[in-house]
């Protein structure tokens, strides 16, 4: 089936969706959940056949951790559409309200986009996280995955599609591309008029590619560059137990620092305790000549290890002159997702949090905590580093639109 029959089968889903009761879709949700625990053994079947062609392949270790699938992981992945059910309902909520001079009641509520695409890599459990908040929000959801976990998400969706349809809802509410190859991408980001909006989670390589051949609406989520910036009022062991958490409690996260910055006159009291608890947790510090001098273990920075996203045990560190510095420094470098400052002065808090350019500004906390679920959202779709509708976390407000409600009583304009 091409991707232009998927969309508009998943334009009539969404219709029915739209108008679907909060009952009925939670029932949907919880549905799902019970399908996939009741046949994990045929989801993690087709897994195993993703695993073996990846370890075929040469996949990297962390890249088959992430396309990995077991019981516990299922049954963990349905417990999420369980606590997804127990969110509230997004749908039909008012975002303000009055009643005009004129007597007119004007109401902005909430509405589903209708189609939302979804590109995305390795995680199977994507699929599940997106088809759930996708349903909750009152919106189809055409994904496409990647090839590498093609049969793992071919069985989760065959999960889904049964269990929305025996909650009454259309089975073509959930539908899934084919990842064999290109094409389906390239007719997905060309589907402008029956898909809504695309949203691309995934490497910087592929969102942008979305994000500039797309012809449909895309929000632009996830490439982080993320600095901790230690100021000259910070308080030092608080600021080494930061930075070493926003660098090494995940790795492979969009809201991992991947850049430290610290103030000149705190610089050598501070470096040599943080290069050595990176050391002691097995991480590359790539330096300026300030830091190299601290260490010999310290690998010269280029300027493009100051512009990479890591994703790996690796981190840029350089000695800024002032605040001014490392505003113009994360200004040049940022992705725009998560940058923080350890300090113990107002001023400076306020004046970072004012100037920095990002979706989130953390003051005296890790860059770790820019998550749905951490900031009390439940669901999320991603992280928004765009700046038009969502900006941030995006959880189920954030996968709709609205739309102006004008009641009258036989009003006429003058």
């Amino acid at each position: 089936m091409s991707v232009v029959e998927q969309a508009r089968r998943a334009r009539g889903a969404a219709e029915a969706l739209a108008v679907a009761t909060r009952t009925t879709k939670d029932a949907a949700l919880v549905a799902m959940a019970d399908a996939l625990v009741a046949r994990t053994a045929e989801i993690v079947t087709a897994n195993a056949a993703d695993l073996a062609a990846g370890r075929e392949a040469g996949l990297s270790a962390a890249i088959l951790d992430r396309l990995a699938l077991d019981a516990a992981r299922v049954a963990g992945i349905a417990e999420a559409l369980r606590e997804m059910a127990a969110l509230p309902d997004p749908v039909g909520e008012v975002v303000r309200g009055s009643t005009l001079p004129n007597g007119l009641e004007l109401r902005q509520v909430r509405v589903p986009f209708g189609v939302v695409g979804i590109i995305y890599e390795a995680r199977p459990n994507v699929t599940v996280d997106a088809a759930g908040i996708c349903l909750k929000s009152g919106n189809a959801a055409l994904l496409r995955g990647s090839g590498s976990a093609a049969h793992s998400n071919a069985a989760l969706v065959a999960v889904l599609r049964d269990a929305v349809a025996s909650a009454g809802l259309p089975a073509d509410a959930v539908q899934l591309l084919d990842a064999s190859s290109r094409d389906s991408v390239k007719e997905l980001m060309r589907a402008r008029g029956l898909v809504d909006v695309l949203i691309p989670r995934g490497g910087a390589s592929l969102i942008r590619t979305v994000v500039e051949e797309s012809t449909v609406p895309v929000i632009e989520t996830g490439v982080g560059n993320c600095h901790v910036y230690v100021d000259a009022a910070a308080d030092l062991a608080k600021a080494v137990a930061i930075t070493l958490n926003a660098k090494t409690q995940r790795l492979s996260t969009c809201n991992t620092a991947e850049s430290l910055l610290v103030h000149a006159s705190v610089a050598d009291a501070f470096l040599p305790a943080v290069l050595a608890a990176f050391a002691e947790a097995g991480v590359t510090v790539h330096g300026s000549p300030e830091v190299a001098a601290h260490s010999s273990a310290v690998v010269p920075a280029t300027d493009e290890d100051f512009a990479t996203e890591y994703l790996s045990a690796d981190i840029s560190v350089a000695v800024v002159d002032s605040l001014d510095a490392a505003v113009a420094h994360i200004r040049r470098y940022g992705t725009g997702h998560t940058e923080a400052i350890v300090t113990d002065s107002q001023s400076a808090a306020r004046e970072f949090v004012a100037r920095v350019d990002a979706a989130a500004v953390m003051v005296n906390a890790s860059t770790r905590f820019t998550d749905g679920g951490e900031f009390g959202f439940g669901a999320e779709i991603g992280i928004s580093t765009q700046k038009l509708h969502a900006r941030g976390p995006m959880g189920l407000p954030e996968l709709t639109s609205t739309k102006y409600v004008v009641t009258g009583d036989g009003h006429l304009r003058g």
